[in-house]
């Protein structure tokens, strides 16, 4: 099992930034991939960003190129989501999510956090 604690969530202005964190625990050697997701209100579950666990691979959903970045810190089995520029429709609950290859597809992360609130205001 790998447990995911998501942190950083919170009220921030349209243009602003936020950094969210994600810590792992665990069976974290189970997994190559850590990725977000976003789910708002009435909306499916859908995928943010992900990093393979080497760091060398990054993966982005286009609503967010050029104004996310998604990194790592393997010493601290960390992910994180900076959020520059962020916009109201950004606005939704964000999941931390561990799977065993790089996608973008929901159905293939085994593990997930419990989620933090992000608000964009205008």
């Amino acid at each position: 099992q790998v447990q995911l604690v998501e942190s950083g969530g919170g009220l921030v202005q349209a243009g602003g930034s936020l950094r969210l964190s994600c810590t792992a625990s665990g069976r974290t050697f189970s997994t190559d991939t850590m990725g977000w997701f976003r789910q708002a209100p009435g909306k499916e579950r859908e995928f943010v960003a992900a990093i393979r666990r080497s760091g060398l691979g990054t993966y982005y959903a286009n609503f967010v190129k050029g104004r996310f970045t998604i990194s790592n810190d393997n010493a601290k089995n960390t992910v994180y989501l900076q959020m520059n520029s962020p916009k109201p429709e950004d606005t939704a609950v964000y999941y931390c999510a561990a799977a065993r290859f790089i996608s973008s597809d929901v159905r293939l992360y085994d593990y997930w956090g419990q989620g933090t609130q992000v608000t964009v205001s205008s």
